[in-house]
């Protein structure tokens, strides 16, 4: 019989894809739970036992922390990837899921890969076209495109087989996350007009019961990587999660989206990234204090192409991995610390310094210290606007 690696991740459709995939396929399924982080970490073993239990002939468990910290999030922070206004996370992680799913399909001597995506969603683009990008040999199944139940009748199926799934028709949330950030979707969060209940968070507190007083941190950078947390160095791993703690209690990272999904119909997601919120302000607080304005400008333009092709899944393209490639140019000087306050939802840069600071108190304070020559203005300004002067002189005032 042939063998189908599955992205397991123990939610209501992967559950219910172990017996629908044997029944419909007729393959055996081997079950791969990738662990990229959250909040709080999920009982992995339970997760493999529990994919077992369901009829996976294998289970694999692969800690994918420290990868997908290194050459996904760091690269994406560096980018400021930020997609109609949140930080990417869940389109961090399909690449490196889509990559370790190949690898333990050529592994195994699986001939196909499959995931729970549905046809709506953005996730089955990411997964396909990276496995597509590392091993087109493999033949790529979405039992959840293709079975057409509704949500509450995948529910009723997984209680027709003794699946057990955390989710009911009562809270039907559909949640992912990882160290970057959570998603939450479906319910009520269906209707852009209604304002998202608290159950519909978990890393965050609401702001009006956040702390009444403001908590100042300190991140220090290296060549656009945060290394250190008010003074203390730290790993990526226990950076971020300490992040996601520290911003969430003051109810930071909290993000309300109607985005524009690739397949052409816009979403309601609950977004929360406190981790993501904060460093990525910080990353550009001390960028712009040292990179110049063209590089600020053309920086700014890479990175919403760069945000683009992540969430559309063209993570293993060329044309994401030359970007990234001038954006790892433009971090050379990028290192420094920056001071933040956090306070009832919101972060604020409130300080920010750096060895190769291209701000200049000399040039730039109105005080006797001044050192910038005014009377180079009157000479700047009229070359400057020579071309408009001459032109209106040739031509006439341009027309309101």
């Amino acid at each position: 019989m042939d063998k189908i690696v599955l992205a397991y991740s123990g939610g209501l459709d992967t559950s219910v894809a172990i017996k629908w995939i044997k029944e419909n396929y007729k393959m055996d399924v081997i079950a791969l739970t990738i662990n990229v982080g959250g909040m709080e970490q999920k009982n992995l073993d339970a997760i493999k036992q529990k994919a077992l239990d369901v009829g996976a002939v294998a289970a694999y468990m692969v800690d994918a922390r420290q990868a997908f910290v290194d050459e996904y999030v760091w690269p994406a922070l560096k980018a400021n990837a930020i997609y109609e206004s949140y930080p990417l996370a869940t389109a961090l992680a399909r690449p490196l899921i889509a990559k370790l799913l190949a690898e333990t399909a050529i592994k195994d001597g699986a001939t196909a890969v499959a995931h729970g995506s549905t046809g709506k969603g953005n996730d089955q683009v990411r997964f396909e076209v990276g496995v597509m990008a590392l091993a087109p040999e493999l033949k790529i199944y979405a039992p959840a495109r293709e079975w057409g139940m509704s949500r509450e009748q995948s529910i009723e199926y997984a209680k027709a087989n003794g699946i057990p799934v955390p989710v009911t028709v009562a809270s039907p949330y559909s949640v992912d996350e990882n160290l970057w950030g959570r998603s939450c979707e479906c319910g009520v969060l269906e209707d852009p007009w209604a304002e998202p209940p608290e159950g519909a968070y978990d890393w965050t507190v609401s702001p009006e019961s956040a702390p009444d007083k403001p908590e100042y941190i300190e991140v220090e950078f290296e060549k656009g990587i945060p290394i250190a947390l008010n003074g203390e160095k730290l790993d990526g791993i226990t950076l971020i999660e300490s992040m996601n703690k520290l911003a969430g209690a003051h109810g930071v990272g909290r993000l309300d989206n109607v985005e524009s999904r690739l397949v052409g119909i816009k979403s309601r997601e609950i977004y929360e990234a406190p981790a993501g919120v904060v460093l990525i302000l910080a990353h550009q607080a001390l960028e712009a204090l040292t990179l110049s304005r063209y590089q600020l400008g053309y920086k700014a333009k890479v990175a919403l192409e760069y945000a683009d092709l992540t969430y559309n899944g063209l993570w293993f393209s060329a044309h994401r991995r030359d970007l990234a490639a001038y954006i790892d140019s433009t971090q050379r000087h990028v290192s420094g610390t920056v001071r933040i306050k956090l306070y009832k939802g919101t972060a604020t840069i409130v300080g920010r310094k750096s060895p190769y600071s291209l701000y200049s108190y000399d040039l730039a304070t109105y005080d006797e210290q001044d050192q910038f020559d005014h009377s180079n203005a009157e000479g700047f300004i009229r070359i400057w606007g020579l071309a408009v002067k001459t032109q209106t002189q040739v031509q006439g005032q341009a027309e309101d």
